[in-house]
């Protein structure tokens, strides 16, 4: 039971991300009449739905009780200040990852998006190894370098990208290019200290989303104001939203485990796990 929850979450995984990185790219390029939808917005909407999620699946853990519910609440978050603020850093660097994700799909096709961001894997392995001590094996490590490889042969200038730049003459590929990269890293630090953290309490991981998700929408909101505060004010907080917007919003945060700092250490778990072959 155990191998097939873990395969059957791997599958699950893989097709969320590849869902959403397609219906994102396709949001944001789009051309449709009207104002298109701001990604700053649409990560503080992603976070607050996330947390209503966290907090359905905690009412289930407490036999749907709200008394049981609002004691795990109160014992878990408000009266332990110093292990809540301990997530205020992964969130942080979650939330301007996020957004860096909107800048990269605005700006690369999702093929290259989507391979070049695997590099996420080689990062959360570089810190687990410097943060947390871990030994790779050979194998591990010629699959990074493989990984390393196949990224670089997909950034590899070709005559049929000469014909993608016309395509993408609305956005820099090296601004992408950056962003994408930047959160690779992001991805690998917050990934492995979101691990130690887990490691040094007993929460569950619902409640850890909960505090992420409760940072993670103030620095959103921050980030609406410092950056499309006049754009909110003239048009609204949801301007531009149709349809598609919100299934990218829903994609977001439909695995409220799936942050992508999550999904980098799922990851690196997963492939030591079936290094070893054992659970």
């Amino acid at each position: 039971m155990s191998a097939n929850l873990k395969y059957l979450s791997l599958g699950i995984l893989v097709f969320q991300t590849t869902s959403l990185v397609l219906t994102m790219r396709y949001s944001r390029t789009l051309k449709e009449e009207g104002p298109r939808y701001l990604s700053s917005t649409a990560v503080v909407v992603a976070e607050l739905l996330k947390i209503m999620a966290c907090i359905l699946l905690v009412y289930k853990d407490s036999k749907c009780s709200l008394r049981a519910l609002n004691r795990v609440l109160h014992d878990e978050i408000l009266n332990k200040p110093m292990e809540t603020l301990k997530l205020a850093i992964p969130s942080g660097i979650y939330t301007l990852q996020n957004n860096l994700l909107y800048v990269a799909l605005s700006n690369l096709d999702a093929a290259t998006y989507q391979v070049t961001y695997q590099l996420k894997i080689l990062t959360t392995a570089l810190f687990s190894v410097s943060m947390l001590g871990k030994k790779l094996g050979v194998y591990q490590w010629l699959s990074l370098v493989i990984l390393m490889t196949g990224v670089a042969f997909v950034q590899w200038p070709s005559d049929s990208q000469e014909l993608d730049s016309k395509e993408l003459s609305a956005g820099s590929q090296f601004v992408g290019l950056m962003a994408v990269l930047t959160a690779c890293f992001s991805s690998g630090f917050a990934g492995v200290y979101f691990e130690k953290i887990l490691k040094e309490t007993k929460q569950s991981v619902w409640i850890r989303n909960i505090q992420l998700g409760f940072f993670g929408s103030i620095f959103g909101l921050m980030g609406v104001y410092i950056y499309d505060g006049e754009l909110v004010s003239k048009n609204g907080f949801f301007q531009g939203y149709n349809r598609l917007t919100w299934i990218v919003v829903v994609l977001q945060c439909l695995f409220p485990w799936s942050h992508p700092c999550n999904n980098s250490y799922f990851f690196i778990r997963l492939r030591s796990q079936t290094c070893r072959k054992s659970h």
